[in-house]
């Protein structure tokens, strides 16, 4: 396995945004976290990433632990956060430079990688565009790109396709399962759609606790969706949450 989280466990305040939650993740496999806006998907992937420390539990990255091994752990990762904002003024390029230097990518080995991924997700076209210039869409897509600028063998991507057009998604969704051949992906999406053909397995989320966990078949209905399952495990949920406090 490449991600092991045991028990790990977030609260803001009086909010228990995850809570003793425990998963693992294999090479090869896409998987995919779903649940409703606050569910908890975000702060686990903050966790898992090492960019928020949990209160409790730990979890490890291709064997580094994100506790007591974060600096190694985050050399194993690729990361695309939720919210893709600030660098507004740097052109797409000198975004990618920067990210590249930052994760130790110097002079022909940076401009090797960005070639790789500028030429991988069609970027050409806007790489002399500031980032605050670009539609929603590009910028995704440029966000996407310094994910991958290390080739890391895991990727934990927050709604990966969000703002993308019909086009875009479909270029991005064909770009993420020809990496899931050698790599680790673990992906937040609201797009059931987008889960039933990207993921070999669905985590569903709410409260910050799993609330189902399996191959995605598992959860599929008779005409191959997953929003009856889903449904019906949030429906579930939400009944009991009231008396749970």
């Amino acid at each position: 396995m490449t991600i092991n989280a045991r028990l790990l466990s977030k609260t803001f305040g009086l909010n228990k945004a995850v809570v003793d939650l425990s998963l693992t993740v294999n090479r090869g496999e896409i998987v995919g976290l779903l649940g409703a806006n606050g569910a908890g998907k975000s702060t686990l992937i903050k966790m898992l990433t090492g960019a928020l420390a949990p209160d409790s539990g730990d979890a490890e990255v291709n064997g580094y632990s994100i506790v007591t091994d974060r600096i190694r752990a985050q050399t194993q990762i690729g990361y695309l956060p939720e919210s893709t904002g600030g660098f507004d003024d740097l052109h797409v390029l000198e975004f990618l430079r920067f990210v590249a230097n930052a994760k130790g990518l110097f002079s022909l080995e940076a401009e090797k990688a960005i070639d790789r991924i500028v030429e991988a997700l069609s970027l050409a076209e806007v790489l002399t565009t500031q980032l605050g210039q670009l539609s929603k869409g590009w910028r995704q897509r440029a966000w996407v790109a310094q994910t991958l600028l290390t080739d890391p063998p895991v990727l934990f991507l927050d709604e990966p396709t969000d703002g993308l057009d019909p086009i875009q998604k479909s270029s991005i969704r064909a770009f993420l399962m020809d990496m899931a051949v050698s790599k680790t992906i673990l992906m937040s999406t609201h797009i059931l759609e987008e889960a039933e053909l990207l993921c070999k397995k669905v985590i569903i989320m709410d409260h910050g606790q799993i609330l189902g966990a399996g191959p995605t078949d598992e959860f599929l209905s008779e005409n191959g969706r997953l929003e009856p399952k889903v449904k019906m495990l949030l429906g579930a949920s939400e009944e009991k949450s009231p008396a749970d406090g």
